[in-house]
This record gives structure tokens, sequence and C-alpha cells, in this order.
């Protein structure tokens, strides 16, 4: 295990996660100590934070952004690296359902997802070593059927929740709305 902040992350060989991570700056510090944890309802109320959206950049409201974010985890996943279900790519923050593959583990997956978009974002942005992604990430290891319905409803629903749009298909940056079309 390791320890950031306040998380701690563990790896299983062959568990599902349900990871969410944000870009960086997107939550003033002294809300990030206080509500970024392993505790589901605090979780939830960081993620209500988020999707208001009152601080921060977003830079992924952008379609060119987002994009980069979207098929950098597709990509991911058609390389074998993680299995990937439901996502979100939010304003601010991202949601993914995965199961890292081989020798991948949670970290080094997150990290590869990270670095990757983050290094063609700022690239497109023309942020030259500029941090894009915080450096914490969330994590819950999904651990049955019912919780993988719960998280697929969760992400899916991200979007609608944030009132970004009407119905979870209708949010292009999601695995919904690639369901759909």
């Amino acid at each position: 295990m390791d320890f950031h902040r306040r998380l701690e992350h563990s790896s299983r060989d062959g568990a599902a996660y349900f990871v969410t991570w944000r870009l960086d700056g997107s939550l003033p510090v002294e809300r990030v100590a206080e509500f970024w944890t392993s505790d589901g309802p605090k979780f939830v109320e960081c993620d209500r934070l988020l999707d208001a959206v009152s601080t921060g950049p977003r830079w992924l409201e952008r379609p060119d952004v987002a994009r980069i974010v979207v098929n950098v985890l597709l990509s991911g996943e058609h390389e074998s690296r993680y299995e990937l279900g439901a996502w979100v790519v939010m304003l601010n923050h991202v949601h993914a359902a995965l199961r890292p593959i081989g020798d991948n583990d949670l970290g080094s997956t997150i990290n590869a997802i990270k670095g990757r978009s983050a290094r063609e974002a700022n690239l497109l942005l023309n942020r030259n070593g500029s941090k894009f992604w915080a450096k914490d990430y969330f994590d819950r290891r999904i651990r049955d059927w019912e919780a993988d319905a719960r998280v697929v409803r969760y992400i899916e629903n991200n979007p609608v929740k944030a009132g970004l749009c009407r119905g979870i298909t209708d949010w292009p940056w999601s695995s919904a709305a690639k369901k759909r079309g």
C-alpha cells in the first residue's frame, strides 16, 4: 500500500475499482484535506463540490480537451492495460470503473492515464510544464455485481445530477453516450 495525503490506496490482482481524479486546482486546498477521503458520504459531498465547479480550472468543458481524455481512456482498454467499465468526463474531474490487467496495478494505471492525457491536453492548451491533474485520486474497490451496478448508475448519472444534461445519454463524454451511438 502507498499513501498520498490522507488517501490509502491498495491494489488487489484482478479487482475492479471505482476511481475519481480531478484537475489540479479544482478544489481549494483546505477542502481537499477535509473531503478527499475514502469515507463514502464525504466523497459524495466532495463530488458535489466538484460538480458545482465554483472554483478552479474547467479545461474539460472544452470538447477538444474532453476528447483527449476519452481517447486516452479508450486506448488504454484497447491496448489491454485495463478493462474499462462505466466512465464520464465532467468539467473538472473524471469518474471511471476499471480493472487493471496483467502487471498493471491500479496506481500505475491511473498514473499512465493521467500522464498521457495531461501531456496531450497541455500541448493542445499551450501550457508548457504546467500541472494538469491533481496528484491525488480517489478509489474504491468494486466488490460484487450490486456494487458494480451502483457505480455504473453513479458514474453515468453524474452529468444529470450536476445539471449538465437531461438524460444520461445526452452527455457526450460518457460511456452512456457511447452505448447510445
